[in-house]
């Protein structure tokens, strides 16, 4: 074998020995996203459903992602066969559409190393065990706001939960996401450095429901 043709081999075999292993991870993270500012990023554009005015829609599942300490498996490969139409459009209610739930499966799901069904009744739960704070659906305007209020409002509404186990995501200069860490059983628990990341905007801002 010449040696590039054997440099390449072992190139890829070592590829494959890193490959990530579905149910092999160190805890979940909890991605909300604040709906109406992702319609106004991109929603809109798209005409999905979700942005609809009228809809309500505040606080989404964005998804429940296996974590490493320090990185995150991705497109595992998995004995468990994908979801059905059904099963997927049965997450409308709390991720805004079967599409992002297909694709959160195949990104993340198969990770998980649970069957499609198993990894969504626990992707409902994590999303259940988190009670949102009640100021932000009141919105009736835009407002302007440091990034670390957000925070501090599901602190205050989860007294389960320490600065350390949640991050606030901004895109531009919006608020996008809280990310929230959980173990394996969804306990609340301290997320790895790479996870914790807070945008640091005193200016973030945040669209009401529609």
């Amino acid at each position: 074998m010449r040696l590039p043709a054997l440099l390449a081999a072992l190139l890829l075999s070592a590829s494959a020995a890193k490959a990530d292993v579905a149910g092999e991870f160190d805890y979940y993270v909890l991605a909300l996203s604040w709906t109406p500012n992702w319609c106004a990023l991109e929603g809109d554009s798209r005409g999905e459903a979700r942005c609809a005015r009228g809809g309500g829609h505040g606080w989404s599942l964005h998804g429940l992602w296996p974590q490493y300490e320090s990185g995150w498996p991705d497109y595992c490969r998995t004995r468990e066969r994908d979801p059905s139409r059904a099963m997927t459009a049965s997450m409308d209610d709390i991720m805004g559409s079967a599409g992002l739930a297909w694709h959160q499966w195949k990104k993340h799901g198969r990770c998980s190393g649970l069957s499609a069904r198993a990894y969504y009744d626990l992707s409902r739960q994590a999303f259940g065990s988190v009670k949102m704070p009640e100021v932000f659906e009141k919105l009736d305007r835009a407002v302007q706001l440091p990034a670390r209020v957000v925070e501090e409002a599901f602190l205050e509404a989860n007294p389960g939960l320490r600065p350390e186990m949640v991050t606030v995501t901004c895109r531009r200069n919006d608020i996008q996401e809280v990310r929230i860490c959980l173990t394996k059983d969804l306990s609340p628990r301290s997320c790895g450095r790479d996870v914790s990341r807070d945008c640091s905007l005193n200016k973030a801002n945040l669209a009401p429901p529609r």
